[in-house]
């Protein structure tokens, strides 16, 4: 089956008004940037985001936010984005905080039809407990704070623990990125870009991937696929200059002796794009 669509926009040209989406990438690392784009010129408004952050500003899902087409955001962080902590804070944005390693497992776990599972992680805090604001009102109270979860204890090989529920995450859309991907929908993410991708295609009930390299099947060898195409729907191919389009939040690098400092925020560079895709 080709699943390959000719463009963004036709690719999301069905994510409605109040739909739900899981999206990729880990700070600008391995972002859908391009379907983002389509998305945000294609208009769907009153969106909940499941993804690890919100972009920055200006970039990723930042653009979405800055326009307010997103509701509700469940994440496990968002110190990059001044605009996403005026929201929040000013009570016109709710926001789901999880611990990283929860957040990716609820995805997978919406991925392969498991509806909640037990952690030891946020056992005995606000986690497990619930209180943490979920959404502010205008005047900085509380409008709506997390619930408290149920919790159990189960034997282990160190005694006794208590463990906490956490429910699985099911989006109707998965937006992502490749590095690689075959028409069929056979993805392959570039190291640090394989991040959230895997599970967050997973988790969408209709997954869509943005991907650098498009191939014929048959051109990827089994055992390097990252996700299968029983869970991609659709595939756009990038045009180069889209997929060379890439940014980082900060440059830490040194600059060479005897060269000007060169990148700043938002500058893309060798050392930059090192760690991944």
């Amino acid at each position: 089956m080709d699943k390959v669509v000719a463009t963004a926009a036709e690719a999301v040209a069905d994510i409605g008004d109040g739909a739900s989406l899981a999206v990729g990438g880990f700070g600008l690392c391995g972002i859908p940037e391009v379907l983002i784009t389509a998305l945000l010129e294609q208009g769907a408004t009153d969106l909940a985001v499941a993804s690890n952050n919100c972009g920055v500003d200006g970039w990723g899902l930042g653009q979405l936010l800055a326009e307010h087409r997103i509701r509700r955001v469940t994440a496990s962080y968002v110190g990059e984005n001044k605009e996403f902590a005026r929201q929040y804070l000013s009570g016109e944005l709710e926001v789901e905080l999880a611990p990283q390693g929860t957040l990716a497992e609820r995805l997978r776990a919406g991925g392969v039809g498991v509806p909640a599972f037990y952690t030891a992680t946020g056992v005995g805090t606000q986690v497990a407990e619930g209180g943490i604001p979920w959404r502010y009102d205008s005047e900085g109270g509380v409008l709506v704070s997390s619930p408290a979860k149920e919790t159990r204890t189960f034997p282990t090989a160190e005694g006794e623990r208590e463990f906490v529920l956490e429910r699985a995450i099911v989006c109707d859309f998965g937006l992502v990125r490749a590095w690689k991907g075959d028409r069929h929908g056979n993805l392959v993410y570039h190291r640090a870009a394989r991040n959230f991708n895997p599970v967050c295609a997973m988790a969408g009930r209709i997954a869509v991937a943005e991907v650098e390299h498009l191939v014929e099947p048959g051109e990827i060898d089994p055992d390097e696929v990252h996700t299968p195409g029983v869970f991609v729907r659709r595939v756009v191919a990038l045009t180069p200059e889209q997929a060379a389009a890439k940014r980082i939040e900060k440059v830490t690098t040194r600059p060479r002796p005897g060269t000007a400092p060169t990148g700043t925020s938002g500058t893309v560079t060798a050392a930059g794009t090192a760690a991944g895709r």
